[in-house]
């Protein structure tokens, strides 16, 4: 805490090319944006938090709270490099993680390939025990078989366990009997069991989220330690929380023990971030962008709440197709996600069309402009190209662009290929990119029935304010808001998330035989379990609670998610299930189904602490014009050639003014471009309001 009495707080964001820092006194922010060191990457947090510090005239000592997020995880996931892990399952169920499901990703493929297990076949092991749904002991393990279990994974050398039993999340006590007889022999093993990490049915999802955690936890414990070891070594005397996939905050211990609920955890910050904007503008209808420098991510956000799911892929495998990835059960914020960052590599495929990502340069060597050894055109290198980028002013002045080394890997590797010059093959490039995320943000509205011409888009991330002029052209969305701090967004929207957790567990009811009884204990299992998460980071808070019962018609594969109350219910209120049922199924589909049962299939609540609070702004209109003094050629791909745009600093902007586009706005993390169907106007809490003039 500051000598004025203000409270010093601290968001830190690890992306795969740029570690972002937002630091937070009192009402002021100053934020630092490094590249990630991969080799140590807790060095590039705290590499990045001196800088914002040096910026407010404060030390390490200063900082009262540190909430973090990272893609460590995700790309430990990703890349193959976690713990030597082991499965433990049912006899009979070895190869349900190899098996997947019946579905097809990609219908026509007659050579399809499935993605390997995270845990291969001879790394399987089995017991011959059985619990049935109803969560009854059919055979009780054989105390001789643990032992030998034991004994052969000790012998294995693993460092890692994961056990998921069929049925297990019903009844727990098998799974807790095997991780007892391993950590009696190995105390320091590490072991995770489906019952606490996931506690749902569909054994596929569970199985993969039980060993995903595993896979990941000796990794993001070490991580985690040596973070909160440096930061105190710096003088940092603070508590550290981290965000997780659902938008709470939850503390180190927590994650430490779940690291399977970071996997979504920067994003998750990003859109925390958009839905506090929205709020403070009361716009009911968000599309949020945020574009880093490996990927893009996109989220509905509706009355400022961002759509939610308790299920989500990692790591797919082909062409980003919804299925050819790895399935993880657990709730999380839900978006749509591409591997189109300002890094995203550029290629010509065999049909000689240019093809953008999923491969990253990264922050190591980075795009060829960075001059740092990498020589393939990226999305980066584009945007210098045409003219959206300084060279000389890029991260504030303190990173020059290498323009030759841009040039030569844009004409080598896609200009030559195609009979272009080197300005052609970015509009390609830029246009490639752009496509593939309209696109990806029209197939998200069309499976939830919106229309995105009602949205506001928000754009934040350090290269979506370069794009998503261009993507609010070609998805007709009229207004767009860039806010102060837009390059870091995820870090700031760490400090806007609330401490919070959400509990799912999987418990059958049937409406035509209400078990208002098991309703009761399952709900209360869930709030303990909640509320306990909350209160380790926020003792005094008063948690909000919030209930989601999956449900579905008898027969049905799938569910859909309705509120419910937190209350004691009585057998009378099977009533008000089925109505909330109803109303959300027909909204839905548009339609009921007659004499068919209804049945609920799994549970989630969420407890959090209150909201930070987003103080109304009232949207200020163009009164003035800003001068147009410097201007640089910058190509607008609406007219297909380089036009002569102003370039005004940001923070030379007064609230009122209005700057006609063609335009770039800079600071410091990024540059927002404004086409030239379009104009800004600076709002009164420094967002940037850009309006389509067609």
């Amino acid at each position: 805490m500051t000598k004025d009495g203000q409270q010093v707080r601290l968001g830190a964001d690890i992306g795969g090319t740029f570690t972002d820092v937002a630091l937070e006194v009192g009402a002021e922010m100053f934020s630092a944006k490094v590249l990630t060191n991969y080799t140590a990457p807790e060095q590039g947090i705290v590499d990045g938090i001196a800088l914002a510090l040096d910026k407010a005239g404060l030390g390490f000592g200063d900082i009262d709270t540190v909430i973090h997020g990272t893609t460590l995880a995700t790309n430990a996931l990703i890349e193959r490099r976690g713990a030597h892990t082991a499965l433990i399952t049912t006899k009979g169920f070895r190869d349900v993680i190899e098996m997947r499901t019946e579905n097809r990703f990609e219908q026509y493929d007659l050579d399809i390939v499935l993605p390997a297990p995270l845990v291969p076949r001879n790394e399987r092991f089995v017991l011959d025990e059985r619990i049935d749904a109803g969560g009854k002991v059919l055979k009780a393990i054989d105390s001789a078989e643990l032992d030998a279990l034991v004994g052969t994974i000790l012998a294995g050398g693993f460092e890692s366990v994961a056990i998921g039993l069929i049925h297990s999340y019903v009844n727990g006590a098998h799974e807790r009997q095997i991780r007892d007889a391993l950590l009696a022999k190995a105390p320091g093993l590490s072991v995770s069991i489906s019952s606490e990490v996931s506690p749902q049915m569909r054994e596929f999802q569970r199985f993969n989220t039980v060993c995903a955690n595993a896979y990941v936890k000796p990794l993001m414990e070490s991580y985690l330690r040596r973070l909160v070891g440096k930061l105190q070594d710096e003088g940092a005397d603070c508590p550290v929380f981290m965000i997780h996939s659902g938008g709470g905050i939850i503390s180190v211990d927590a994650a430490i023990e779940h690291p399977v609920r970071l996997l979504e955890s920067g994003p998750a910050g990003g859109a925390i971030f958009a839905a506090h904007v929205a709020r403070r503008y009361g716009i009911d209808r968000v599309l949020s962008y945020d574009m880093g420098g490996t990927t893009a991510k996109i989220c509905l956000i509706d009355g400022a709440v961002p759509k939610t799911a308790k299920t989500f892929e990692v790591a797919r495998t082909y062409r980003f197709k919804k299925g050819s990835g790895m399935p993880i059960s657990i709730p999380v914020i839900e978006m749509v996600e591409i591997g189109a960052g300002g890094g995203s590599i550029a290629s010509i495929d065999s049909m000689r069309q240019i093809r953008v990502g999923p491969h990253s340069a990264g922050s190591e060597p980075g795009p060829a402009c960075y001059g740092r050894g990498g020589d393939r055109p990226t999305v980066t290198d584009a945007d210098l190209v045409l003219g959206k980028l300084d060279p000389e002013g890029f991260a504030g002045g303190k990173m020059r662009l290498d323009v030759a080394a841009c040039d030569g890997a844009m004409t080598t590797h896609l200009g030559d290929p195609l009979g272009s010059d080197a300005a052609t093959a970015a509009f390609g490039l830029c246009e490639v990119v752009d496509e593939n995320m309209s696109n990806a943000a029209r197939m998200h509205a069309v499976e939830n029935g919106k229309e995105l011409g009602e949205y506001t888009m928000i754009a934040f991330g350090g290269a979506a304010p370069l794009h998503a002029g261009r993507l609010c052209e070609k998805l007709g969305i009229t207004e767009l808001l860039v806010p102060p701090g837009a390059g870091v967004g995820s870090a700031i929207g760490f400090l806007r998330a609330p401490f919070g957790f959400e509990s799912v567990r999987s418990a059958y009811v049937k409406l035509s035989a209400f078990d208002h009884g098991t309703v009761n204990a399952t709900l209360a299992e869930l709030r303990d379990e909640a509320v306990s998460f909350v209160r380790s980071g926020a003792p005094d808070a008063e948690p909000v609670l919030e209930c989601t019962a999956y449900m579905r018609y008898a027969g049905q594969g799938w569910e859909v998610p309705v509120n419910v109350e937190v209350r004691e219910y009585a057998a009378a209120d099977e009533a008000a299930f089925r109505k909330g049922f109803e109303t959300v199924y027909e909204d839905l589909f548009g339609r009921l189904i007659d004499k068919l049962d209804i049945e609920i299939v799994s549970w989630s609540l969420r407890a959090s602490s209150e909201a930070t609070p987003a103080p109304a702004v009232t949207v200020a209109e163009p009164e003035r014009d800003a001068p147009r003094d410097t201007t640089r050629r910058i190509f607008d791909a609406r007219s297909s050639e380089y036009l002569e745009a102003a370039v005004v600093a940001r923070a030379d902007l007064a609230v009122g003014t209005r700057v006609a586009g063609p335009a770039a706005i800079i600071e410091d993390e990024t540059t927002t471009i404004i086409t030239a169907a379009q104009d800004v106007t600076m709002q009164a809490d420094g967002c940037l309001l850009i309006r389509s003039r067609a």
